[in-house]
């Protein structure tokens, strides 16, 4: 099927680059499959408090103390996150994530990232300030945004992002073997589709310094976000961000790994422990032993 779409896009894209980089959009922007709960999940899953915000199934687990937030990615679902929620509750957070819109079981059409971080805000306010945030793959981007516009958050780990904007129409382009025409009329289906025809988007939307101190876990063999996204993640964050290199998980199964959800959320406490440790520098500051810290 990829083939038969590779070929035909290309074919129109030679007679009509413009047509061509509208129908690329068209499949750019849908998810085409969507996750369904898995049987490993689906306890952590019936234990959810489901609140319906504008069309959009979110979910809420724990006492409401100490909330933290779960953002998925494309083509994902909130119960992906079950391993981390099961620890997250053991600790006493109270875990709150969202079915983005077209996905899991949630309706309506794909949002952009300005829904994203809109969905985003109002969970903050029914649930937040927010302790901690999580995100994977193209969550990544959407939590920083919104991090960025004010959205509270003590910490970060953001899980096999995606830091560079651009790289999503790059990599479509890609994998299709979209040449440089149709990759730039992609992108300016996409800036038209979404963001009245703004040209700026892919600055605005690739990751910015921040203060908020972020854990960057990504795995040298990610076949769907470059392990290269996560080096300018800890580049532009510098002093505040701190790495977690991965060998053998891929993209998905990184989100599941017992160490992973382990060093995540001791992360995320570790800012409960943040002034202590300021005053007892001897201790070092690495959230558990072997993780590797530098940026």
């Amino acid at each position: 099927m990829r083939k038969l779409i590779s070929v035909g896009l290309q074919t129109i894209g030679k007679l009509s680059p413009r047509l061509g980089g509208r129908l690329a959009f068209t499949l750019w922007r849908r998810p085409l499959a969507r996750g369904r709960v898995r049987p490993d999940e689906q306890i952590v899953h019936n234990a959810a408090k489901v609140e319906v915000i504008d069309g959009v199934q979110t979910y809420a687990w724990g006492d409401g103390r100490r909330p933290v937030l779960l953002v998925h990615g494309w083509r994902s679902r909130a119960s992906r996150y079950a391993g981390f929620i099961t620890r997250l509750l053991e600790l006493g957070y109270s875990p709150v994530s969202y079915d983005a819109p077209a996905h899991g079981d949630s309706g309506g059409d794909v949002v952009s990232i300005l829904g994203h971080q809109q969905l985003i805000r109002a969970l903050e306010e029914r649930h937040g300030p927010f302790e901690g945030v999580i995100a994977h793959s193209l969550g990544v981007p959407f939590a920083l945004y919104a991090v960025r516009q004010g959205v509270a958050a003590q910490r970060m780990v953001m899980i096999s992002g995606v830091a560079d904007f651009g790289y999503l129409a790059d990599t479509f382009c890609a994998e299709l073997g979209l040449g440089p025409k149709l990759n730039r009329e992609l992108r300016r289906s996409i800036e038209r589709g979404y963001f009245d025809g703004d040209i700026t988007i892919w600055d605005r939307f690739s990751v910015k310094a921040n203060k908020t101190e972020l854990l960057v876990v990504h795995n040298d063999e990610d076949d769907v976000v470059d392990p290269g996204q996560a080096q300018i993640l800890l580049r532009s964050y510098g002093p505040h961000a701190h790495f977690l290199p991965t060998t053998g998980l891929g993209h998905r199964r990184i989100l599941s790994d017992p160490a992973v959800i382990a060093e995540a959320v001791a992360f995320l406490q570790d800012a409960d422990h943040t002034a202590q440790q300021e005053q007892e520098p001897s201790r070092g500051s690495d959230v558990a032993e072997g993780l590797d810290l530098s940026a």
